[in-house]
């Protein structure tokens, strides 16, 4: 059996292991038909990464997830190889310098441009730590590389691939001449490595972005002050309307389609009566607004959801994670007729988890809430089990915001309602 890699797209995750594989001359094949957001979830393709992320190798002896890990894996198919280092203290070079581009580039990096490609909610001091992050990992290399032609020895090994490969979309999409030039050393490293043959086979020609990304607006361009307004062209007198004549009726306008929501059958649970008793019960929040909420709840009209977010590895800064979930909140704002929830941001040092409770109306999450809310995908999500008296508990202490939540502390717990 061959090395199956299954992954969405060839990207700089995917090249870690490609261009490894150049190196030793394994043979690594791109799985048929690979569809994210459809292969991914299957049973096949989670019993190989059970949280569905990519990108992930298929080997004869099982498989392996996390582009690093995968990285490491190819290098080590061939004993004794350059790649891996020749001694104790190469090898642990070479891993300290994978971990150094991982937690001060790629992090930094990927904080800088998500939301420039409109993955994530833009907010200007969370990308200017992003980039002071960069910039100070950039610093670090700049002078190491000032009296190193490689990272570690005197040949290519695998922290220089994975270094270079987590710098590539700051160099493509990002950081302009005028902005790497303060780090000649980088400069001139990166671009050796990137026209390497091994690199260049398998990542293509590498330009330098000549602007930073722009940040995605909604919002229509605003007309110059100098500029005047166009005149209006003269509007002709309305023409009057023929009278209906015998057999002919005037069109009646259409009405506004109605979200299918409105269109189910009565529930005995009203929303905003919950909302309020939510809001109002300031003592006794168990004996009140708890025992309220059951009495309240229809599970035919109504459905509970537990959400886990799937990345939350990378929440390694505290504002930066509360602003994530924030964003999240307002852009649900389209469903507040329709939902409850309760957001928590979980512990009392990186990485924050994020886990949240949601009460939405039908017995599915509605279609629409999926289809608009781009948030949606970066979270697991599962339905309460009612039979299950733990399921019902941990219910009852996500609305309450108890802390500690599951043996740990609650940095910050949001409700949108």
């Amino acid at each position: 059996m061959a090395l199956i890699m299954h992954s969405g797209s060839v990207n700089k995750n995917v090249y870690k292991a490609l261009i490894a594989a150049e190196y030793l001359g394994v043979d690594i094949k791109m799985a048929d038909n690979f569809q994210m957001g459809v292969s991914n979830k299957t049973p096949e393709f989670l019993k190989m990464n059970p949280i569905g992320k990519i990108p992930v190798l298929e080997t004869p002896d099982g498989a392996v997830f996390e582009s690093n890990a995968i990285a490491r894996y190819v290098a080590h198919l061939k004993p004794g190889n350059s790649l891996v280092g020749s001694s104790p203290i190469e090898y642990g070079q070479i891993e300290q310098w994978i971990d150094f581009s991982s937690f001060e580039l790629d992090t930094n990096f990927r904080g800088w441009i998500m939301p420039r490609l409109g993955y994530a909610t833009y907010i200007r001091p969370a990308e200017e730590a992003y980039i002071a992050g960069a910039k100070r990992g950039l610093e670090a290399l700049n002078t190491h590389l000032a009296s190193h032609t490689f990272l570690v020895g005197h040949a290519v090994t695998l922290a220089d691939i994975i270094l270079t490969c987590n710098m590539l979309y700051g160099f493509k999409m990002l950081m302009t001449k005028s902005f790497t030039s303060e780090y000649p050393h980088v400069e001139r490293y990166f671009w050796t490595m990137v026209n390497q043959p091994n690199f260049s086979k398998i990542i293509g020609e590498v330009k330098q972005a000549d602007a930073v990304l722009p940040i995605p607006s909604a919002k229509k361009p605003e007309q110059p002050k100098e500029a005047k307004p166009k005149p209006e062209p003269k509007k002709e007198a309305p023409k009057p309307k023929p009278e209906a004549t015998a057999g002919e009726e005037e069109e009646a306008p259409k009405p506004k389609a109605k979200n299918p929501l409105d269109l189910l059958p009565p529930s005995k649970m009203v929303l905003d009566d919950w909302k309020r008793l939510y809001s109002n019960t300031k003592t006794n929040f168990r004996e009140v607004a708890i025992k309220g909420f059951w009495d309240m709840y229809d599970p035919e009209g109504y459905s509970l959801w537990f959400c886990n977010y799937k990345y939350n590895d990378e929440n390694t800064v505290s504002f930066v994670t509360m602003n994530k979930v924030g964003g999240f909140l307002q852009r649900m704002d389209l469903a507040r007729k329709y939902a409850f929830g309760k957001m928590l941001i979980i512990g009392s040092e990186p990485p924050f988890k994020v886990k949240g409770l949601w009460l939405f109306r039908g017995p599915e999450i509605p279609k629409f809430v999926m289809d608009e809310c781009y948030d949606m995908e970066l979270y697991e999500w599962t339905k309460v089990d009612l039979s299950d008296e733990a399921q019902k508990e941990r219910v009852n202490q996500m609305i309450e915001d108890q802390e500690p939540f599951e043996g740990e502390a609650l940095l910050d717990a949001k409700c949108f309602k």
